[in-house]
This record gives C-alpha cells, sequence and structure tokens, in this order.
C-alpha cells in the first residue's frame, strides 16, 4: 500500500477521502496497539487478570502454536468475540482450519471446538453496556461464538 492509500486492489484514491484517511488512521492505530500492548495482554490473560484472554492455536500451513490476545466474553455455548480486525484474521483462520482451539479465559483453560457466525446484535449485547456502547460508536460489525467442549458432550 503507498502514503495516497492506492494500490490496495481498490479501485480510485482513497488517500484523498475522509473514509480512506479515517480507514488509514485506524488501521495504524490498531497496528500499534498490536505492536505494543500484545505482550502485556498475554501475560494478563495467562494470570487471570484484566479482561483479556488468549487463544491458543496451530498455524495452518506452519504448524506452529500461537497465542493471539483477545477480549472474549462467556456465554452459554462458549465465548463471543468481537472482531476488531475483520473476519480474515489469521488466529480465526487457524481456528477454523484446525476445526478448534484452547482459550486460556480468567486464567483457565476452555476447549474450543467450532466457530459460530454471530449477528451484530447479539454480539453487541453479549458484552456489558459500557464495552457495547464503545463497540456500537465504534462500528462493530464482525462477531463469531467460540464453541466449547462442555463436559459430558461428546464434541
Amino acid at each position: 500500500m503507498t502514503a495516497t492509500g492506492s494500490g490496495s486492489g481498490n479501485s480510485g484514491d482513497h488517500g484523498t477521502s475522509s473514509r480512506g484517511l479515517k480507514k488509514r488512521v485506524r488501521t495504524g492505530f490498531l497496528r500499534l496497539l498490536n505492536l505494543t500492548l500484545n505482550r502485556l495482554t498475554r501475560r494478563l490473560a495467562h494470570a487471570g487478570r484484566g479482561p483479556f484472554s488468549v487463544v491458543v492455536h496451530t498455524g495452518r500451513r506452519s504448524g506452529r502454536e500461537y497465542r493471539t490476545p483477545l477480549v472474549l466474553v462467556a456465554v452459554p455455548e462458549g465465548f463471543v468475540v468481537e472482531l476488531t480486525y475483520g473476519p480474515n484474521v489469521d488466529w480465526l483462520r487457524n481456528v477454523e482450519a484446525a476445526g478448534g482451539c484452547t482459550v486460556v479465559y480468567r486464567g483457565a483453560p476452555h476447549r474450543i471446538v467450532g466457530v459460530e457466525p454471530c449477528d451484530i446484535r447479539r454480539g453487541r449485547r453479549a458484552f456489558p453496556r459500557p464495552v457495547a456502547l464503545v463497540l456500537a460508536a465504534a462500528g462493530a460489525r464482525h462477531f463469531r461464538i467460540l464453541r466449547e467442549a462442555h463436559q459430558g458432550t461428546t464434541d
């Protein structure tokens, strides 16, 4: 991608539009968060502190184990996750390809046996009200349910 925002494969120059600028600012901000906070959030999640959880998944091509920090909320069938970076993120593609993963939630491991769609309304409502308001204001629209293998099931 060039400095003007072209080269993304999209037609038109998004670098001069307010939408293109907003997208570049958002992408830059999320990249900065990713580079600076992931180390800290992984530590907090493994310790069971703060709002963070870790998704432990296997790379679909490399076979390498990855640990991705996320904010999850527990629901009866498992966990709801908001996909800040959209639905084409590597961790999600890895989990879907493997058919599952492990979630470390509040310091305890949970076996995930599948990923299911979650509509916007249900996704936002799963989170505590202050978080749901922030998600709505930020335009969050991609959610998934990570289905947990509950004891006593054959999953």
